[in-house]
This record gives C-alpha cells, sequence and structure tokens, in this order.
C-alpha cells in the first residue's frame, strides 16, 4: 500500500518571530506555501515503504533547512504558533470566499499547522480502509504537540479543538468526523449534499454561487478529517497535528500497518470496545469513537480510556511521546516565551533531521 505524507511548520526568523517563507518554497521538489504567510508545507510522493517514505521526507526537509539556514529563517513542528494574536493570509479568492462563509471563527483555522497521511486505495477494500481510519481517528492524540491559542491553555491538542469545535459552527458537517460509510456510492451523496450546504451558506453570506463553483467543488469544500479522495485515489486522515519527523513517520507507519491488516481481514462494526484478532478487525460504533476523539483532544495520551482503546485497535502508545506534554500547563504564555518556544523546537527538528540523515548516510 502505497503512502505520502503532507506536513505543515510555521516558519520564524532567529529571533523566533512568525515570518514568511520566501525562498524556501525553492528548496526542494514538495515545497509549497499554505494559505497563511507563516506557513510552509511539505509534501512527498507516493512511496511504496516505510523505508522510502522516512528518505523522501528526510531529504526534503534537510533541503529547506539548508537553505533556511541561508536565510535566516527556522521551521518549527508545532501545531500552533503558541501565541499569536493574529495570523496573516496570502489574499487569494478561495481565502475571501472561506472568510465570508465562515465568518469571523475562520480565523481559527490560520493558527493550525497540520499533517495529512494518504493511503492508496485498494480495490474493493476501500470503504473498510475509511471505515478504519474513521476508528482510528483518535490516534492523533499520539503526536498532539501543542496546547496553547493565543498563549492561554486550550487542550491537549489545541489546533483539533480549533477545527473540529471552534472553526465550522456556521458550516457545522463540514469539518466534523463522518460516520462509517456503507458503500462509496454513500460518501457521493454525502459529498453532494454537503456541497449543497455549503453554497446555501455562500448565498446567505452574499457569496455568488459562480464564484463558488470556480474554487470550490464537493470535494475541496470539506475539510472532514477522514476524505476518500478520488482526484488522488487515496483515503486521506487530515487529523494529526504536524510534529517532529520521526514522530509523524512511526504514526504513519503504524496506521499503513493496521489499515494493511484490516485489508486481509474481516472488518466489522459492533459494540462499544474496538479490537482486532488474527481473523477481524472489529470497529467500535461510531458514538463510541467521537467519545475518544473528545479524549484525544482534552487530554491525549494523558487520557487511560483513549490509551487502552489505542493498544485494542494496534497502535501502542507507549511508543510515543506527544511535544504537547512536555509544556508547562499553568498560566499565560508571553510573546518572549513564545519565541523562546519556537525557536527551542525548531532545534530539536533540526537535531530530529540531522541525526536520522546520518544513520542513513551510514
Amino acid at each position: 500500500m502505497r503512502r505520502s505524507v503532507e506536513v505543515e511548520y510555521w516558519v520564524v526568523d532567529t529571533d523566533g518571530t512568525l515570518t514568511g517563507p520566501g525562498d524556501l518554497v525553492s528548496a526542494s521538489p514538495g515545497v509549497e506555501r499554505e494559505f497563511v504567510e507563516p506557513l510552509l508545507e511539505i509534501k512527498t510522493t507516493p512511496c511504496s515503504s516505510s523505508d522510502e517514505l522516512r528518505g523522501e521526507l528526510l531529504d526534503r526537509l534537510e533541503a529547506v533547512l539548508d537553505r533556511a539556514e541561508d536565510l535566516g529563517k527556522r521551521l518549527v513542528p508545532l501545531a500552533t504558533p503558541v501565541r499569536a494574536d493574529e495570523i496573516a493570509e496570502i489574499p487569494s479568492e478561495r481565502t475571501r470566499i472561506q472568510n465570508e462563509i465562515v465568518g469571523e471563527d475562520f480565523q481559527y483555522v490560520r493558527h493550525c499547522a497540520g499533517t495529512h497521511v494518504h493511503f492508496e486505495q485498494q480495490p474493493g477494500h476501500t470503504v473498510d480502509q475509511f471505515n478504519v481510519l474513521v476508528a482510528l481517528d483518535p490516534a492523533f492524540a499520539a503526536v498532539n504537540s501543542s496546547p496553547y491559542f493565543r498563549g492561554r491553555r486550550l487542550a491537549a491538542g489545541a489546533r483539533s479543538k480549533l477545527y473540529r469545535d471552534m472553526a465550522y459552527d456556521t458550516v457545522p458537517h463540514q469539518g466534523k468526523l463522518w460516520r462509517y460509510l456503507a458503500d462509496q456510492r454513500e460518501w457521493a451523496r454525502r459529498l453532494e449534499r454537503r456541497y449543497e450546504e455549503f453554497l446555501t451558506a455562500a448565498s446567505e453570506a452574499g457569496v455568488d454561487r459562480s464564484a463558488v463553483y470556480r474554487h470550490f467543488d464537493p470535494e475541496s469544500a470539506i475539510w472532514t478529517p477522514v476524505q476518500l479522495r478520488d482526484r488522488f485515489g487515496t483515503v486521506e486522515w487530515r487529523s494529526p497535528d504536524t510534529a517532529l519527523p520521526s514522530q509523524v513517520l512511526r504514526l504513519a507507519d503504524d496506521l499503513v500497518g493496521v489499515v494493511e491488516r484490516a485489508v486481509d481481514t474481516e472488518v466489522r462494526i459492533g459494540g462499544n470496545r474496538g479490537y482486532r484478532t488474527e481473523t477481524e478487525t472489529v470497529l467500535p460504533e461510531f458514538d463510541t469513537v467521537v467519545e475518544h476523539v473528545d479524549g484525544s483532544i482534552r487530554r491525549g495520551l494523558e487520557s487511560d480510556t483513549v490509551r487502552t482503546y489505542l493498544d485494542r485497535m494496534g497502535i501502542d502508545p507507549d511508543a510515543y511521546e506527544p511535544i504537547t506534554t512536555r509544556f508547562d500547563q499553568r498560566g499565560r504564555i508571553t510573546e518572549a516565551s513564545a519565541r523562546r518556544l519556537r525557536l527551542e523546537y525548531a532545534d530539536r527538528l533540526e537535531a530530529d533531521v540531522r541525526s536520522r540523515s546520518a544513520l542513513r548516510a551510514d
């Protein structure tokens, strides 16, 4: 099963102040601007093995870090900028439309940096892949990387809280986790319903429908965490925070293992536990998954319930040390403290990349 990742990083200067990426976008293939000024995305191509994915992501990151050193810039693997009142957008018609439709709540999306993992669709098993990833959605707790929003503690997974509970109240079905699928036709029907809702919200906000048609189609007008992507032939999991590359790669590898195993066994839905055996993968009822998602947002891997559930589903929580647990959970973060934290984790990112690149070279 081929897999690929897309990881976003905040860009700061040598003082830890948020800044634009500038010429970093030309440092390597797969490097792109995001819709806000201080965010950079690094993508891999579809890779056939864990080693191939690791090598490609690290090579691209190393090229960007080399260019960043020349330009006096750093990359920060935190899900939020820790403290920032406003994040500047890059002007675009698509972003303008989202601001009009979502309204003031769209501000929360500007503070989020995440990771997307793509899993190659397996003919005859795509619905099983989708459903397993829905059940595994609480695994984002393994890489929660910031509890802060605008200097205050929000949740163990601040980015997930911002996206799921705060950003899309005006279009509530767009950003929430969707239920299991019965078949792929049901996915197509859901997309059409959500697109119609999006168009209705656009009309109510005074946005011309023709503008929406030009910049959004049913697939690109949703932000739900698990998606079938016909354009790429993948099932995409959009829930994890950005984090250290080693953490992202471990989680992607673990998820590929669980999904591959599910494709080779019977997948069924039933009960409220969720577990795997040699012959079947049993997914809990959707309401149980939502309870675990809420636990992953509020407490992350500090929730014993979440840890036990992930372990039953094939993800070892003891293999992870989420960045969010390393932060002082009390008090308010000052701007000076935020800059220091960004630089500290920029150092950790560089050490993570350089050490693994050196091991590969040996």
